[in-house]
């Protein structure tokens, strides 16, 4: 892939991060925080395509026609998918986008169409297992913002809850090796599954949209977490996908820099003295609990990552999606 395909891909995903027009003014600081990350020597400078975005100076239709290749254009479109899913289900105006985008990378409708269905399926997964066909579902209760813990509850087995956090980790540090961009938008639905066993074994019967609060209180940002994953395996040349389907495989001798471990290991951590405490916890109270346990799992990054090496080997994207929905 060359310098011009790269940077045409990163801006298109930066396009699609502000395609919907909603994006809170933190999530606009973390994104150009994470550009500032993503500059390298490579003649991409990612902080000016995020000026160029914001104040329109580039469009889908100046960027798309840079992209030298099938495949390149085809990564364009699935990053512009997973940023547009990453904090849940597209919406109308991502929609739009996405459709626009197609159009203008030549895409085949249906090419596009399963891209799209992958992504949304990822970002709309039931944070427990759906009920069988034969046995009626018992009606999901009304969300309360509140997220009142429930009267009664099992004692919490900590030992198991440790054990699943670092196995999370574990996986997401896998899932982080891999050069499929599916592979990286699955990383976000398996955090929030986290916090939510976390949540319900301490009492709280948690829904999509408490789980996106407590991340964006701890300084967790969906989207932005999405682009920094996925950009540093792009610009780093280990995010690539070949015609008509996803690369397989561990790509170029990819080395992890761990952000899907340590970040993992520290919202469950997190999350389970948040919930542990009853949610006592102020939101900088948060912050500062979220940044210490990030230093803390970036120093066991190393330990662990031949069993995250080793993981990665067994799966693909089937897998992969199988994962998520299991939970």
């Amino acid at each position: 892939m060359t310098t011009d395909d790269t940077r045409a891909i990163v801006t298109i995903s930066l396009l699609a991060a502000f395609a919907d027009g909603q994006k809170h003014e933190r999530e606009r600081a973390e994104i150009r925080r994470i550009a500032e990350g993503l500059a390298g020597d490579d003649g991409i400078h990612v902080p000016t395509l995020v000026q160029d975005v914001l104040m329109k100076r580039v469009t889908v239709a100046s960027a798309a026609p840079a992209l030298s290749s099938a495949e390149s254009r085809q990564l364009a479109y699935e990053m512009a998918v997973g940023v547009c899913d990453a904090d849940g289900a597209q919406s109308p105006a991502e929609q739009a986008f996405l459709a626009d985008l197609a159009r203008a990378l030549g895409m085949e409708a249906g090419v596009a169409a399963t891209i799209s269905q992958q992504a949304e399926a990822l970002a709309t997964v039931p944070m427990t297992a759906q009920a069988p066909a034969s046995v009626p579902a018992a009606p999901a209760p009304a969300p309360s913002p509140a997220a009142a813990p429930t009267t009664t509850r099992a004692p919490v087995n900590e030992a198991e809850l440790d054990s699943a956090i670092l196995n999370a980790a574990i996986l997401n540090g896998a899932l982080e090796l891999l050069p499929e961009s599916i592979s990286t938008l699955a990383i976000i639905p398996l955090q929030m599954k986290l916090v939510y066993r976390i949540g319900k074994a301490y009492g709280y019967e948690l829904d999509r949209g408490h789980i996106k609060d407590f991340l964006a209180t701890a300084g967790v940002g969906l989207t932005s977490q999405y682009l920094e994953q996925a950009g540093r395996k792009l610009i780093g040349g280990l995010l690539g996908s070949v015609g008509g389907g996803l690369l397989r495989g561990l790509g170029k001798q990819a080395v992890s820099s761990g952000m899907s471990f340590a970040a993992t290991y520290a919202l469950g951590h997190v999350a389970k003295r948040y919930y542990a405490g009853g949610r006592v916890l102020s939101a900088q109270m948060l912050k500062d609990a979220y940044a210490g346990m990030t230093r803390e799992a970036q120093g066991l990054q190393s330990r662990y990552l031949p069993q995250m090496q080793e993981r990665a080997r067994t799966l693909d994207a089937t897998q992969v999606m199988n994962l998520v929905r299991q939970g």
